[in-house]
Order: structure tokens, then C-alpha cells, then sequence
């Protein structure tokens, strides 16, 4: 599949199937956050937190950077980037298809209506 690993892919459906980790990459899309910032309205532990960012961060959507006691995540693009190929990829297949019935009841039609 053009470069993708469905191991790849696999554990990157996997990162975004909880709703935890959406609720992690929407807070990020706003702006970087400090961890302890991002568990506030999660209500988890921080533990949980740091458990859902280390699932994140292993499938590049998110990186994090430590300065001092400060842990910082912000969006990384490199796994969505993996994502909208995988769904490019998926999507082209099947306009390829649905071009193709539509072409075929077309047809039809043309043979019917002589």
C-alpha cells in the first residue's frame, strides 16, 4: 500500500479509537499544552495522562518536550500526514470503482432505451 505499513496504520487507528486521546489532540489543536494543563479537564491521573500521550507520541501525532519540570506536547503533522495517504489511498480506490458502475448503469440504460 505505496509505503504504508499496516502495522503502521493499525496502531495509529488504534491511538485515535479512544476518545481520551481525541480529546488530548483536540486540546492540542489550539496550541501546545503542558501535561498537566491537559489533565485538568480530562479528569484522569496524571498517570493515565502520561499513559495516552506515550500511545500518541509513538505514532508521531503529538511529540513532547521537556524544559525543566515543564512537559510540553504540542501536534506533530508526521502522523496525520501517514493518515490522509492512507485515506487518499483508500478513497481513490473507490471513486475508481463507483466511476466505473456509473459507466456500466450508463450504459445499461443506453442499451435499454434502444
Amino acid at each position: 500500500m505505496k509505503g504504508i505499513s499496516a502495522v503502521n496504520i493499525d496502531r495509529l487507528f488504534h491511538a485515535l479509537g479512544d476518545p481520551t486521546r481525541r480529546a488530548i489532540l483536540d486540546m492540542l489543536s489550539v496550541g501546545p499544552m503542558s501535561v498537566s494543563k491537559l489533565a485538568g479537564p480530562l479528569d484522569i491521573t496524571l498517570t493515565a495522562v502520561v499513559q495516552h500521550l506515550q500511545i500518541l507520541e509513538e505514532c508521531d501525532l503529538i511529540r513532547t518536550e521537556k524544559t525543566g519540570r515543564v512537559r510540553t506536547c504540542r501536534i506533530e503533522p508526521k502522523g496525520f500526514s501517514l493518515l490522509d495517504q492512507w485515506i487518499k489511498n483508500h478513497r481513490s480506490h473507490w471513486e475508481l470503482s463507483l466511476d466505473r458502475l456509473g459507466d456500466l448503469l450508463a450504459e445499461e440504460d443506453e442499451n435499454a432505451s434502444q
